[in-house]
């Protein structure tokens, strides 16, 4: 049965997170370093917000964020945070993030979801049409050598897309952090050595 009122819910309430997606971020940036203290990142379907908070504590004020939804969000204190109200397909995008960053993106990450159907094929391919449209984000706003972070949901489509960033990246693996719900079908695709474009 779907409780969404568990553990990391009350906890993130509690902590000050906007969203129970936070804890994801912060076993993911613990145990695989995916940023770093300085780093820039694009925060890739934002709303509302619990994954650049927890960007902004690792990356410090010498590091940016970069966020992006089509949902508004409130804002995140400091010269260092932007909020993009866009789609990520949006092409003055890119150029747009670039120029805040200063420069191309150390990681682009992205915790986002399509709004979903309960048909398992459908899901995953929205899922799947999603990451897809964040990866060609990342084609225009990351470094080479950069990382990339995204969640999708299982199935075959997922494997097309891990095809794919074998295509880009030297290092493709799958994760799922504790702080997924157990009944959930996400899990989240981390590549690493990005070889530019």
């Amino acid at each position: 049965m779907y409780k969404r009122k568990d553990t990391f819910y009350t906890k993130a309430k509690q902590e000050g997170y906007r969203s129970r997606a936070a804890y994801k971020l912060l076993e993911l940036g613990g145990a695989e370093k995916v940023v770093a203290r300085g780093d820039f990142v694009v925060d890739a379907g934002a709303a509302p917000g619990g994954w650049s908070q927890v960007l902004l504590r690792l990356v410090g004020k010498k590091g940016k964020v970069a966020a992006v939804d089509i949902l508004p969000m409130d804002p995140l204190p400091g010269e260092n945070f932007r909020f993009f109200l866009r789609d990520v397909t949006d092409p003055a995008l890119p150029a747009e993030i670039v120029a805040f960053l200063g420069r191309r993106a150390d990681a682009v990450v992205s915790d986002a979801a399509p709004n979903t159907t309960g048909i398992p094929f459908t899901d995953q391919a929205r899922s799947a049409d999603l990451v897809r449209a964040v990866l060609s984000l990342a084609g225009q706003t990351l470094r080479q050598g950069g990382t990339f972070l995204a969640k999708i949901f299982e199935g075959a489509e997922a494997e097309d897309v891990v095809r794919e960033l074998r295509a880009s990246f030297g290092e493709v693996r799958r994760i799922r952090p504790a702080a997924t719900r157990k009944e959930s079908f996400e899990l989240y695709l981390l590549a690493r050595k990005y070889r530019g474009n």
